[in-house]
């Protein structure tokens, strides 16, 4: 099953010396769309439609992910966020505004560290960042932080069962369930299954002491774009703009209701408008 899009086309696209799989569509100013984990591109499935009206819309399979190459290396946040600008740039983006969820957030904060001249807006969903103050104690709780970074077992684990531990894992983390749709599901759990994408979506894992200490340099030099932080309010939803704003002096955001951590497959209305204001404010 390959999950398209109507009005949107994908493409490989070389970069950073691999090849990203992206979906574009829409028209107006440049915005990146960044998945997290167990998801592909698809994460933004409901939400692209809402958005194309107002943006030239790109969304990409993260190094390691879906359609993209997944290299022995390279999964630190630096590198990635690399990943994604060389698409932009490819593509013919030299200045945008990024959207990252979950470690698809992380990337996108390191993007906009790294590359400050070419991120015009920064968003971050429901995700705990590397370099936060809070961050050990909020990850010490989340069992599946420790599992995916210990070395060869999830991926022996999980081979044979990436249905079972995907539609688990994600029910768990559904505030409204009636939005859970088994068929998309599916697809990310298809997509887990290809040849060392299951090793993929672990070594972004394995990476966080890294990532925690090149966060902690970017603090030093406060972001100044806008910045946006949501999250649900089932989730990290209260922390997002507090979190934010260790890294940035222009954050505005808060809590989606009656939503847990996928916002974007549970409340997309919410996230698109979000983030069509947020543009248009700023």
């Amino acid at each position: 099953m390959i999950a398209t899009l109507k009005g949107f086309t994908q493409q490989l696209v070389p970069a950073n010396g691999i090849k990203i799989n992206a979906v574009t569509g829409g028209s107006g100013p440049p915005l990146l769309l960044l998945h997290g984990w167990p998801e592909t591109w698809w994460e933004w499935h409901h939400v692209m439609p809402l958005l194309a009206e107002h943006f030239s819309m790109v969304a990409i399979d993260l190094r390691g992910a879906g359609f993209s190459d997944c290299p022995q290396g390279g999964y630190d946040k630096a590198t990635m966020a690399r990943d994604a600008h060389d698409v932009m740039v490819a593509l013919g983006h030299e200045r945008y505004a990024v959207c990252g969820h979950d470690i698809g957030g992380m990337v996108a904060l390191a993007q906009a560290a790294i590359y400050r001249e070419a991120v015009t807006h920064l968003a971050v969903l429901d995700v705990p960042l590397p370099g936060w103050t809070g961050w050990e104690a909020t990850t010490a709780r989340l069992w599946h932080f420790g599992f995916h970074m210990n070395r060869d077992l999830p991926e022996r684990l999980i081979h044979g069962r990436e249905y079972d531990y995907v539609s688990t894992f994600m029910a768990e983390r559904f505030y409204d369930h009636s939005t859970f749709n088994p068929a998309d599901i599916e697809i990310y759990a298809r997509a887990m299954a290809l040849p060392g994408r299951t090793r993929g979506g672990m070594e972004w894992y394995r990476t966080f002491a890294t990532d925690h200490a090149a966060a902690l340099a970017y603090k030093k030099r406060p972001l100044e774009m806008p910045v946006l932080g949501l999250g649900g309010d089932q989730r990290f939803g209260a922390q997002m703009v507090p979190m934010l704003k260790e890294f940035a002096a222009n954050v505005s955001g808060g809590s989606i209701a009656r939503c847990s951590h996928y916002v974007a497959d549970e409340r997309p209305d919410d996230v698109a408008a979000a983030l069509i204001a947020f543009a248009k404010a700023n």
